[in-house]
């Protein structure tokens, strides 16, 4: 019997076996975070102008989308479903995917932390780190030991030559 829980989740089944659709988790951190922001306030005050507060916002959010778009591009193109829990029918490694392995991830901490820093909210910036925690491994740890079984050394080649994150 394996010790590790993503091997555990995904015994007999097609799919990862992932704790929670990844964007359900985002979007629940981002209320979370919104809840918190308007219950219990934190001063947020850059140093900086509004407009350049907005700026930064509005760039990870344009790059976090455009990110987004590309790794969905690249599942669409390759005929495998984006959702989680469906099962993968093929490995990517082209395009986006070959300079991140999880560049849909990616986009959505890119837009998570743009709308953070957009509505100047401490507590959903304070909440990157507890959902990077979940997303890393309730999600793409269960993810990876699902494609190593199912790819097997295409996938291990893959996984040495491209970095998780960026």
């Amino acid at each position: 019997m394996s010790s590790d829980p993503a091997h555990d989740h995904m015994a007999d089944t097609a799919t990862a076996g992932v704790i929670a659709r990844p964007p359900f988790i985002f979007l629940a951190s981002l209320l979370l975070g919104y809840l918190l922001h308007y219950l219990l306030p934190l001063p947020f005050s850059p140093p900086w102008p509004d407009l350049l507060t907005w700026i930064v916002a509005g760039v990870l959010i344009l790059v976090g989308l455009t990110v987004f778009a590309a790794g969905i591009r690249n599942f669409s193109t390759a005929g495998t479903p984006v959702p989680t829990n469906e099962p993968t029918r093929a490995l990517v490694t082209t395009g986006i995917h070959g300079r991140t392995r999880n560049p849909i991830y990616v986009g959505m901490f890119l837009v998570y932390a743009g709308i953070g820093i957009g509505v100047q909210s401490l507590w959903i910036l304070i909440l990157l780190l507890p959902l990077a925690v979940v997303i890393n491994y309730g999600v793409v740890a269960r993810e990876e030991a699902y494609l190593e079984k199912l790819f097997g050394e295409e996938y291990r080649t893959y996984k040495a030559r491209v970095r998780r994150w960026i």
